[in-house]
């Protein structure tokens, strides 16, 4: 599933390529999707992201919510054969968005108002105060913590592994036990992570694919994540992958023993 980098990383690009363009035509090839009335004509006057989520802003107040789910990638078009499991189409004077998605997961749909940007994202704002009054004494495993959209924004399994990693964190070790300490390290740890993510647009281990196509750069620099059996470039034990939560948990038995 994309993650904030990767949902970032379109939403800085959908700005350069439609802010301020006026939509041709909207196409809907599958019935999952909703269908769009009165967007054709439209300016799109902005494009933001909240969490996960991608919402382009229309000039009658309206906005279109992308939530990629899965599987989904958005792609330029310009001309050409159409590709495979295309299920919805904007199209502008010079090319089109497309939605691929063989997994069908993702949604699409027309908001009337937008979400409020969370405070709980390390990119957009991140209210400290708020977090430890609301999550940091929660009982539950630190990285289920962070991977708990109501507690941070956008973090899934992959930089979840990665910022604890860095943090010299036990994917194990119960958020409530953290020191100050740590949990400022942590958050800059993952500040730090994020936003080399959003440089290097985005992690390509399966799907994932930039608005033009292109793999992401991220995937030549993850620590831990997908590298089971692999010697810890910090401390040459060997990472190991293990169950938590339903989901493989990447990370070293030695730095990570805290």
């Amino acid at each position: 599933m994309p993650e904030l980098p990767e949902v970032e990383t379109l939403c800085r690009q959908l700005r350069k390529k439609i802010c301020h363009r006026k939509i041709c035509a909207c196409r809907i090839d599958d019935a999952k999707i909703p269908k769009m009335k009165n967007v054709v004509g439209r300016e799109i006057i902005g494009v933001e992201r909240v969490g996960k989520t991608i919402w382009i802003g229309l000039e009658d107040d309206t906005f279109i919510k992308i939530h990629l789910r899965m599987s989904g990638r958005l792609l330029w078009k310009r001309e050409g054969p159409k590709p495979k499991y295309v299920r919805w189409t904007l199209k502008f004077s010079d090319g089109a968005i497309l939605l691929v998605d063989p997994r069908r997961f993702a949604t699409v749909d027309i908001q009337r108002t937008k979400q409020d940007v969370p405070n709980n994202d390390f990119v957009a704002g991140f209210d400290e105060e708020r977090f430890f009054n609301k999550q940091a004494k929660r009982k539950v495993h630190i990285k289920t913590l962070l991977m708990d959209p109501k507690a941070l924004a956008g973090i899934g399994n992959i930089y979840a592994c990665e910022i604890l990693h860095r943090s010299k964190l036990s994917p194990f070790r119960q958020a409530n036990t953290l020191t100050l300490f740590q949990w400022r390290e942590l958050f800059k740890n993952a500040r730090a992570i994020l936003n080399r993510g959003i440089e290097k647009r985005g992690t390509s281990i399966s799907d994932w694919r930039d608005l033009y196509g292109r793999r992401g750069r991220y995937q030549h620099e993850l620590k831990v994540y997908g590298r089971e059996g692999v010697s810890c470039q910090t401390c040459g034990e060997t990472i190991i992958r293990v169950r938590q939560g339903g989901r493989s948990t990447y990370c070293c038995p030695c730095c990570q023993k805290s």
